[in-house]
């Protein structure tokens, strides 16, 4: 199954569910008015979107509409908990190799996470704004997940048991910003403006055999002014699962259904062979080999895509496809 979110209807959207091809939509006042509310009541509501979807597929559905993704804001245009895992191991350890620092051995047992800002996403066509080149705007290609309802203390054997949907997300970073708020010891917060995600959601189901229960075997596809940037697969150099980052988010406290929890950039351990998901990346690979970055971050106009592709090549999420926009303030 398909869900996405139209920007109408107030701060939370009108859910629809999309048909598998992305071609038409339907909403469901009925069954749950938005994302958050049929989360909430995941188990009521499920097989009335099921089979709305099925009717959609078929075309069997008289009020069904052309899905637009220009006209969606991110599936849940705010969140409950927006936690980002650092999943994968190979872009930490490049990011340390660049400047000289070794990788704590911790991070080979206990994932990094962070606690991104959740209030506000911004949608799949939405633009990119930032009031500064200067500030290395850089684009970070992911793989997202929400849960429903996740107990204080659950383990990775029974976390991936909470999995409703699935998404794509480009977690934008300022990474000229970054350093300075790190040596605060404090974490990100300016460096980290307004994540997008797919246009779409799907149930875990719509991967086939893509999906093993914790990790998507995909390629992810990055474009940056109509080149070709990267194609790393999710499911290869994957450190810790979605499980293993739920189980570590949950901890210490519950997760409340719609909670997004994050991969991290997606990265395999052969970029001169797949590119990478993110800028700093590949800078990062510059660095190494030649001593110095080549490639510059994102500047005003640029545009970036995000999208991943199932075997017979039709797209699963829909793309994220975003410009970088000179932000001048508030009107």
């Amino acid at each position: 199954m398909k869900l996405a979110t139209l920007k109408r209807g107030g701060r939370d959207g009108t859910l629809v569910v999309v048909s598998r091809d992305l071609a038409f939509c339907a909403a469901a006042p009925q069954a749950a008015p938005t994302l958050q509310a049929a989360l909430d009541r995941w188990s009521a509501c499920e097989a009335e979107l099921r089979e709305l979807y099925r009717l959609l597929n078929f075309r069997q559905l008289d009020r069904a509409v052309p899905f637009d993704a220009a006209a969606v804001s991110s599936p849940l245009p705010r969140a409950y908990q927006w936690a980002d895992g650092s999943a994968y191991l190979h872009h930490a350890e490049l990011v340390r190799k660049a400047r000289k620092a070794e990788m704590p051995q911790s991070l080979y047992g206990d994932p990094l996470m962070y606690q991104g800002g959740s209030d506000s996403f911004v949608g799949p066509t939405d633009d990119i704004l930032a009031a500064d080149e200067g500030w290395g705007i850089d684009f970070e290609a992911e793989i997202a997940i929400v849960t429903d309802d996740v107990p204080m203390g659950t383990l990775p054997a029974a976390a991936g048991r909470h999995i409703r949907l699935v998404m794509l997300a480009n977690d934008v970073s300022l990474r000229n910003l970054i350093p300075g708020e790190l040596a605060k010891g404090f974490g990100f917060f300016q460096s980290k403006p307004a994540t997008a995600f797919s246009p779409v959601a799907v149930t875990p189901d719509e991967l086939g055999g893509a999906w093993d229960g914790g990790t998507v075997h995909l390629p992810l596809v990055c474009h940056v002014n109509g080149r070709e940037f990267g194609r790393p697969d999710a499911g290869r150099d994957m450190n810790f699962d979605f499980p293993t980052l739920i189980a570590h988010a949950a901890r210490t406290r519950a997760l409340a259904a719609g909670s997004i929890v994050g991969s991290g950039t997606v990265s395999n351990r052969n970029p001169e062979i797949v590119g990478s998901c993110c800028i700093a990346e590949r800078r990062m690979i510059e660095t190494i080999e030649e001593g110095a970055p080549k490639t510059p971050f994102l500047r005003f106009g640029d545009r970036v895509r995000i999208e991943m592709l199932d075997v017979q090549g039709r797209s699963i999420f829909g793309a994220i496809e975003q410009q970088v926009a000179h932000y001048r303030g508030p009107a």
